[in-house]
């Protein structure tokens, strides 16, 4: 009878060893899980991915512990490993949508648009009322160029969640993207209305009002700016024609941007050069300056020094007036000049008027009106229309003053950005001068832009 008992408790004696290490397994698996949530609430990732690894050692099969360390690997940029981990995943859990729409966002931000779009379609077909998946789908169209379909899926978005802002901030930034400002100002307002802090919404408003200096504006995730430029002037009454060549790199920071220029003039058989430091700068709530110093060694043709300050401030529903001070330092004479400006924002239009003073011994004063549309619904790419007159003393924009009786321009003008670095900037304009000996002016310019 011992001998039959044997076999069976040897075989009780090595099930329950194995259920002791198996247990004993386990127990070392949820000891690293709640090490790695732990070091993941805390922001410490890489110590969690560490975790999450052993976790996986201990128990290979662990859900939490795959999915969990796929998602950190996801966001600390290794995505390759983070798709391999997700689709070892979905070969056993298919429908699962927390994987799917995991993966369809870390295929997103590797760029592999088509699988992306696979992925988080599957997950709104499998749960229509799952927002994250219709956010999700709506970023995809977004960074792709194509803000109607964005559009669309911010607004499912909407439909099953009418009170998360962040769903009303995602669709006013397609809405923009689509050259809708009247819609995407709404939909701040109705994130406002759901609980976005009005510091959020007021800025993104005051994002929506184009600066009236294209330049002012950060040029998205591209921090670096270069032009290179010539424009040609050609007059009546058998003058000689002009040119002048411009170059600058301007650089973009978190509150503001910093160029520097350089500039050269021909003009009556004379040439020229100047350098300057032109910035821009935020001041406080929708107030920006613009700073800028010119110095010419010779000083043949342009001043030898000139300084300009203009104060840009938003007001109410997309008013900006601005008050500037300008200083020209010839070798002969100094000049100052005081200016002051109101714009105002209409949709996709920029309207502004500005009336620039010139004391001398005949009071001078300009008025220059601008109507400028933005028709791509960002800061890049515009058209524009622009006149004037004046009487006294002005100021030609080659730094000439001219006592003059009266005057007239106009002029028009298009920047165009073809691909996210490269674009134009063209320019034209006609001025009819009368002076002592009246003549009229035709200018034109051609300048190419960079971006990096």
């Amino acid at each position: 009878m011992n001998r039959a008992l044997a076999p069976a408790l040897a075989a009780w004696l090595a099930l329950t060893g194995l259920t002791d290490v198996t247990a004993a397994w386990a127990e070392a698996a949820d000891a690293e899980l709640t090490a790695a949530k732990e070091a993941r609430d805390r922001g410490d990732y890489a110590v969690a991915i560490g975790h999450y690894r052993l976790a996986l050692g201990s128990d290979p099969q662990s859900y939490e512990a795959k999915f969990q360390l796929a998602r950190l690997l996801s966001y600390t940029r290794q995505p390759e490993e983070a798709i391999r981990l997700y689709t070892e995943l979905l070969s056993t859990r298919p429908a699962n949508s927390d994987v799917l729409l995991a993966r369809g966002r870390t295929l997103a931000w590797e760029g592999r648009w088509s699988e992306s779009e696979a992925d988080l379609k599957a997950v709104t077909t499998l749960l229509p009322e799952y927002g994250d998946a219709w956010a999700a789908l709506g970023d995809l169209y977004l960074w792709t160029g194509r803000p109607a379909d964005a559009i669309q899926a911010y607004t499912r978005w909407v439909s099953v969640q009418p009170n998360e802002p962040a769903a009303y901030l995602a669709r006013s930034k397609a809405y923009r993207s689509s050259a809708d400002r009247t819609a995407a100002r709404a939909d701040l307002e109705k994130a406002r209305a759901s609980g976005a802090t009005d510091a959020e919404v007021d800025r993104l408003i005051a994002s929506l009002e184009q600066r009236s200096q294209p330049q002012a504006t950060p040029p998205g995730s591209l921090r670096w700016l270069a032009h290179a430029g010539d424009t040609y002037s050609n007059f009546s009454a058998g003058r000689s024609a002009w040119s002048e060549y411009d170059a600058s790199v301007r650089g973009y920071f978190p509150r503001g941007s910093l160029a520097v220029e350089s500039l050269a003039a021909r003009r009556f058989s004379l040439t020229d050069h100047a350098f300057a430091l032109d910035g821009y700068t935020d001041a406080w709530s929708r107030a920006y300056l613009n700073l800028r110093y010119q110095y010419s060694p010779n000083a043949t043709l342009y001043p030898q020094r000139a300084v300009r300050a203009e104060l840009f401030q938003g007001i109410g529903r997309g008013w900006e007036p601005s008050l500037s001070y300008d200083h020209l330092s010839f070798t002969s004479t100094n000049v100052d000049m005081y200016g002051v400006g109101l714009g105002k924002y209409v949709g996709n239009w920029y309207l502004r008027w500005r009336t620039l003073f010139v004391p001398s011994t005949t009071l001078g004063v300009s008025h220059r009106a601008v109507a400028r549309y933005y028709f791509s619904g960002n800061a890049d790419d515009y058209v524009e229309l622009n006149g004037g007159f004046s009487r006294g003393s002005e100021l030609l924009p080659h730094s000439v003053l001219l006592n003059v009786t009266s005057s007239w321009t106009g002029g028009a003008q298009i920047q165009k950005f073809f691909t996210p670095r490269w674009g134009i900037w063209l320019t034209g304009s006609v001025s009819d001068e009368h002076t002592a000996n009246p003549f009229v002016e035709r200018d034109a310019s051609v300048t190419l832009l960079f971006r990096w």
